[in-house]
C-alpha cells in the first residue's frame, strides 16, 4: 500500500488530478460567497467578456466596452472567440456561463502541470520533475487565477510551457514536419497572447543551435518555422488592416498599456487634474474611434517619457518591483495588509523570486546548454511590462517556468553529472 501511494504522488497524472481538484475547490468556495445574479455578469464586465457577449449576439469583433463602438482590434482573437462559443452555447451573461468558463481555466491551469512535468525531467531528474509539478499544483497565482479572471490568462500560461516542452521534442526529432507543426502551433499562441512573441525568438534560437550540428537544413527549417508562424497571424494582420486602414498585427492596445503606465498622474508637480476614470475614457475612445483614441495615447505617452525621464526610470522601477512582489511597495503594503492570506502571498512572492534567481544561477552553472529557452521567460518576457503595466495576472504565463527553476534551484546541485547533463 505504501509503495502505491508512493507511485501516485510522483505520477504526472496524479499531480494534475491535485491541482485540479484544488482549483476546482477554490471556484466552488469562492462562488458560495456571491450572489448568483453577481457571478452571472461581473466576471465578464471587462474587454474579454464585452468582445464574446457581442460575437454570440451575431455583431462581429466590436464594442470592447459592452457599447456600440464598432470593430475593434484590442484583443487577440482566440480567448474572446472561445468564450463566445461558451455564451452561445449556455447564455450571455449567465451563471451557467461563468461556471463553465472558470471550469475550463481551472483544466488549463491544471494541465501545466504535464509539460512542465516533461520539461523538468529533461534538463534534472524524476525528484526535479515531481517537485515541480506539486510546485505548480499549489502555487497559489495557479489556484487564485482561474476564478479571478475570466481571460486567457491560464490559458497563456500553459501555451507558454507547452512551447519550452515542445521546442525540447523538436531538438531530440528535428524532422522538418516537426518544424512544421511547432510554426503552426506558435502562430497560435500568439492568436491567444501576442506576449508570448518576446520569447519565441530565442526558443526558435535556441533550436537552431542545438540541431545544426546534426542537421544541415537547421537553418531553413527554423527560418520555416517562424514564417508559418507569421502565415497564421495573416488572416487576423487583414482583418484589421481591412477595418482601420493600418497594419495590427494582432492587437492594438498597447499604446493604452503605455500610457496608463506613464502619464500626468504620476507628477506631483502637474496642474492637469490627477485621476483616470472609466467614464471619461470610454467617452473619449467613443468619440475618436479606436485609431484615433490609440494614436492620442501613444502620443500622451511619449511626450510624458521625453519630458519626464528620470519619473519614467523611477517608474519603470516601480513597475518591475510589482511585476516580482505584487506591488510597488511591498514592505509598508506587507505592513498594512489585514489578510493572513494577502501576508502569505507577499513571502511567497519573495520565495518565488529568490528560487527563481537561484534557479537562474544554477541552470547557468549547472545546464548552460538549456539556459536560454529557459530563461527567457523570467528575463525577457516580463520587459514589454516594465515599460507599460504589471501585474501579478500578466506575469501569469511565465509562473509555470517560474515554478520550473524554483524545482531546478532544489535539485540540481544534487543530481550526479553524467555525460548527458548537457544534453537537451
Amino acid at each position: 500500500m505504501r509503495l502505491r501511494i508512493q507511485s501516485l504522488i510522483v505520477s504526472p497524472w496524479f499531480i494534475f488530478g491535485a491541482a485540479f481538484l484544488l482549483r476546482l475547490a477554490f471556484l466552488l468556495y469562492e462562488a458560495h460567497l456571491v450572489p448568483a445574479e453577481a457571478l452571472a455578469v461581473v466576471p465578464f464586465q471587462n474587454e474579454a467578456g464585452n468582445v464574446a457577449a457581442a460575437l454570440a449576439r451575431g455583431q462581429g469583433f466590436c464594442c470592447l466596452f459592452g457599447q456600440p463602438t464598432g470593430p475593434t482590434a484590442w484583443l487577440a482573437p482566440v480567448y474572446p472567440l472561445f468564450l463566445a462559443g461558451i455564451f452561445k452555447v449556455f447564455g450571455v451573461f449567465g451563471v451557467t456561463s461563468f461556471y463553465v468558463a472558470s471550469l475550463f481555466n481551472c483544466v488549463f491551469s491544471a494541465l501545466v502541470c504535464l509539460p512542465l512535468f516533461c520539461v523538468a525531467l529533461k534538463i534534472g531528474n524524476r525528484t526535479t520533475a515531481v517537485l515541480a509539478g506539486w510546485l505548480w499544483a499549489v502555487f497559489p497565482s495557479g489556484i487564485l487565477i482561474p476564478f479571478e479572471w475570466i481571460w486567457d490568462s491560464s490559458l497563456s500560461a500553459l501555451l507558454a510551457i507547452s512551447l519550452l516542452g515542445i521546442a525540447f521534442l523538436v531538438v531530440k526529432d528535428p524532422r522538418q514536419s516537426k518544424f512544421v507543426l511547432y510554426g503552426l502551433f506558435c502562430g497560435f499562441c500568439l492568436l491567444v497572447n501576442p506576449a508570448l512573441g518576446a520569447v519565441l525568438p530565442f526558443l526558435l534560437l535556441w533550436i537552431y543551435l542545438r540541431t545544426r550540428s546534426s542537421q544541415l537544413d537547421s537553418l531553413q527549417n527554423v527560418l520555416l518555422a517562424a514564417c508559418l508562424a507569421a502565415l497564421v497571424c495573416v488572416p487576423w494582420t487583414i482583418r484589421n488592416a481591412v477595418q482601420f486602414h493600418r497594419v495590427v498585427p494582432i492587437r492594438s492596445n498597447y499604446s493604452f498599456e503605455l500610457w496608463m503606465g506613464n502619464n500626468p498622474i504620476f507628477d506631483e508637480h502637474s496642474r492637469e487634474i490627477n485621476r483616470i476614470t472609466r467614464y471619461e475614457q470610454v467617452h473619449l475612445y467613443t468619440k475618436l474611434g479606436e485609431s484615433a483614441f490609440l494614436e492620442e495615447k501613444r502620443r500622451v505617452a511619449f511626450a510624458f517619457l521625453r519630458s519626464h525621464p528620470a519619473l519614467g526610470l523611477q517608474l519603470t522601477g516601480r513597475r518591475a518591483v510589482a511585476w516580482w512582489l505584487g506591488t510597488s511597495t511591498p514592505w509598508q503594503d506587507f505592513q498594512r495588509a489585514d489578510s493572513a492570506l494577502i501576508r502569505f502571498l507577499f513571502l511567497w512572492n519573495v520565495t518565488m523570486l529568490l528560487g527563481t534567481l537561484a534557479g537562474l544561477l544554477t541552470l547557468g552553472r549547472l545546464r548552460r546548454s538549456v539556459f536560454l529557452p529557459v530563461a527567457a521567460y523570467p528575463l525577457l518576457f516580463p520587459l514589454i511590462y516594465y515599460l507599460s503595466q504589471s501585474s501579478l495576472r500578466l506575469r501569469h504565463p511565465s509562473d509555470p517556468i517560474l515554478a520550473l527553476l524554483m524545482a531546478l534551484a532544489a535539485t540540481l546541485p544534487w543530481i550526479p553529472p553524467s555525460p548527458h547533463a548537457n544534453a537537451s
